[in-house]
């Protein structure tokens, strides 16, 4: 019988914690299973790694495990496997992994598999009650209809956002009893699949992926690169009822929160089964409640975010990742993993097929498959009635705009809106202007904390940094010279949106970007708007870009692209190809021709060029050849140290002192210490060392042997630094 355990906890050092198994507790301890033990001058939540009969620490450094959370392991074998995997890949610990891979509820301690759950329900004297005597109390009214109907879930009522005040009202009148349900997974969906909607019938393109796809067993790694248009959901969909009806669950990935609801929608239109949902909008108790019915086989789809990636299936079937090539997939805060890579471990530990699908495949993805490492599919053409769209330059040099807009521009807007269509302008830049001038002496405001300027956002009446958030009220007056004459330097999303309701007055314009779409369901409702055909005139980030089908759509604008072309990071050029081809793909989507005019101070550039004549396929193979020549990902491997310190010499001498202890010669390279582009954020002065090597092997050997020497480095205790494998994001 084990007498001790080790713990993995949610803290950045790199080892697991010893701890002693009080008696009660040791015939039941599991490896996987959750612990409270004390840690320092607090109680943590870690997971159990390894049962021993013995332990090298003395007698009186040894603590006693609190409480055993769970009766079995809480994460499948092959989730758990995967995490050992990418904290050793990533360079982290496992109990930083091991969090990444739980919801937030499981790791504040709450039950993994309840045996019970509560519901709200009528009583006798609810039932025979009148609902007209709750016409002054409006929130009471609601949750009295809404019971009316049958019982609410306890997790339901919080989900729908009903007011606990009426609740306790309810209650207190005697109109509410609770009822204590035992739970039963429904696993009805295993056996009898319904399909609420007949099929598209598949194109030649459609049913030879779906074919190739479906009749291979075991885990392989399809890349589907489909043109914009081209009908990869009614793949991903003709997928899924192969799926379902052997009585397996399908895992959806998808980059943003906003491309959940038209998923979701998608998909609840065609199979009859239950969807769990996990996106970081939703509360700790939804979250827990989804990856409950993922575990326990309740929800035949799970459809989420990068954190969904983690969410245990009982009979997995097939992992989907629709827009592959999305930089969201990438986690850029605490551990750097990539939703992507790791998606494809799991389909390789779970022995399942995995789907990555992309109009504008990523070059990572398009290497391997290249290379043979992926199943290559390729949709050409556009599905149903879609024709493919024109497309066009406006040379802005020596053109009179309004705000930021060419007069051809406004003329082909003009047209498209007459003709009762929808226009879409894109514009990567939120806020009322990028920065605040003063016309007297030309002072730009600078946020005193980071090298970047205030972004002006006039509704809210401040300016405000986008990096570190630092935020004031409009100045009056110039803080160099005095003068009152202070104005917006550029064009920002807000800016463009008073423009276009000056220039249309008759036509409605939505602009959607993180500050329009802050409140819960207020993308949902703009997106349903757009659809219903109530505004003519979209206004966007790139929230816009990705993913979305309006079929009334017929013209897009790009304004400023020229940012996009001049970047430090190497991977700007695909990136902007990307965000082209993915604007560009949301015109003309349905029967109506679409047009798309991009305007440029520099038409002649040959990147520009390239992209529109030939495509991204094309291009991206040529942007493949040269980072081969140029020795940069995905041809070599690299990882990015970051330091920070409130004194530049302090993350500089971190910094080098890690470049001694890294090896330099033919199939490795050592960049910097340099500054980082933006040199200050926050306050504090940032560095970067870029490591690369030619072989994957290779890099991991190095930091196998070495990253215990760089964490004990004195430099390391006067700065704050970070490792970041794979970087997408030199910024």
């Amino acid at each position: 019988m084990p007498t001790f355990v080790e713990v993995a906890l949610p803290v950045p050092l790199r080892q697991s914690f010893s701890y002693r198994l009080p008696e009660p507790l040791a015939d039941r301890a599991l490896i996987g299973a959750r612990v409270k033990v004390p840690f320092g001058r607090q109680q943590l939540i870690g997971l159990i790694v390894a049962l021993t009969d013995s332990c090298a620490l003395a007698e009186t450094q040894i603590k006693n495990v609190i409480e055993l959370l769970d009766d079995s392991p809480v994460l499948p074998d092959s989730l758990y496997k995967l995490t050992l995997w990418s904290a050793r890949y990533y360079l982290c610990s496992q109990g930083q992994m091991l969090t990444q891979a739980l919801p937030v509820a499981l790791r504040k301690g709450a039950d993994a598999a309840p045996k019970s759950r509560q519901s709200l329900t009528l009583s006798p004297a609810g039932n025979e009650a009148d609902a007209a005597v709750l016409k002054r109390a409006p929130a009471q009214k609601k949750l009295f209809e809404r019971l009316l109907q049958g019982p609410l879930s306890l997790d339901e009522f919080s989900a729908m956002e009903f007011s606990k005040a009426a609740l306790k009202a309810l209650e207190d009148k005697g109109w509410i009893a609770r009822l204590e349900e035992t739970i039963a997974p429904d696993l009805g969906w295993r056996t009898e699949l319904t399909l609420d909607e007949t099929p598209h019938r598949l194109n030649q393109e459609q049913a030879v992926a779906v074919a190739s796809i479906g009749t291979r067993e075991g885990f392989h790694c399809t890349l589907l690169e489909g043109i914009t248009g081209s009908g990869k959901t009614e793949v991903y969909l003709a997928l899924l009822e192969q799926v379902l009806k052997a009585g397996k669950q399908a895992l959806i990935l998808v980059p943003e929160i906003g491309l959940t609801p038209q998923t979701i929608d998608r998909f609840r239109r065609r199979f009859r089964v239950p969807l769990a949902v996990i996106h970081s909008n939703l509360t700790d108790n939804q979250r827990l409640d989804a990856w409950r019915a993922g575990r326990s086989g309740e929800a035949a789809i799970i459809i989420g975010t990068r954190s969904a990636l983690f969410t245990p299936m009982a009979w997995p079937g097939i992992i989907i990742l629709d827009e592959e090539h999305d930089a969201s997939f990438k986690q850029q805060e605490g551990v750097g993993y990539h939703a992507r890579d790791l998606a494809v471990m799991r389909g390789h530990l779970e022995n399942i097929p995995v789907l990555l699908g992309s109009a504008t495949p990523s070059l990572e993805s398009l290497q391997n498959a290249l290379a043979g490492r992926y199943h290559h599919l390729q949709l050409g053409e556009r599905a149903g009635a879609a024709k493919k769209v024109r497309q066009g330059i406006i040379d802005i040099r020596h053109q009179p705009l309004k705000a930021g807009m060419s007069q051809p521009l406004l003329n082909e807007m003009r047209q498209h809106l007459e003709a009762g269509n929808q226009v879409l302008l894109f514009l990567n830049r939120r806020g009322f202007a990028p920065a605040l001038l003063c016309h007297e002496c030309g002072h730009l405001h600078e946020c005193d904390r980071c090298d970047a300027f205030f972004t002006v956002h006039q509704s809210l009446g401040e300016i405000r940094c986008h990096h570190c958030g630092n935020q004031y009220a409009i100045p009056r007056q110039c803080h160099q010279c005095g003068s009152t004459m202070l104005m917006g330097q550029g064009i920002g999303t807000e800016q463009l949106e008073q423009a276009l309701k000056q220039e249309f007055p008759r036509f409605p314009v939505v602009r959607i970007d993180r500050d329009t779409t802050r409140l819960k369901g207020s993308l949902e409702s703009h997106l349903q708007a757009i659809q219903r055909g109530d505004f003519k005139i979209l206004v966007g980030t790139q929230m816009l870009a990705k993913g979305h089908h309006f079929p009334d759509v017929t013209l897009v604008g790009l304004l400023d692209v020229d940012g996009a072309l001049f970047s430090a990071d190497f991977r700007a050029p695909e990136r902007f190809g990307q965000l082209y081809t993915q604007v560009a793909g949301r015109a003309g989507r349905a029967a109506k021709p679409g047009t798309v005019l991009l305007q440029t101070h520099q038409s002649d550039n040959p990147l520009l060029r390239d992209l529109l004549h030939r495509g991204y396929g094309e291009f991206a193979r040529s942007q493949l050849a040269e980072r081969q020549q140029a020795a940069l990902p995905p041809a070599w491997h690299m990882v990015l140290f970051r330091a920070e310190a409130h004194r530049a010499e302090d993350a500089d001498a971190f910094l080098a002192a890690v470049a001694a202890l890294l090896p330099n010669e033919k199939d490795f390279e050592i960049i910097g210490p340099l500054p980082a582009p933006m040199d200050r954020k926050a306050g504090k002065h940032r560095r970067q060392l870029i490591f690369q090597a030619r072989h994957r092997q290779g890099l991991q050997q190095v930091f196998d042997t070495r990253l215990s020497e760089i964490e004990a480095l004195p430099e390391a205790k006067r700065c704050r630094w970070t490792l970041d494998r794979d970087p997408q994001d030199l910024l």
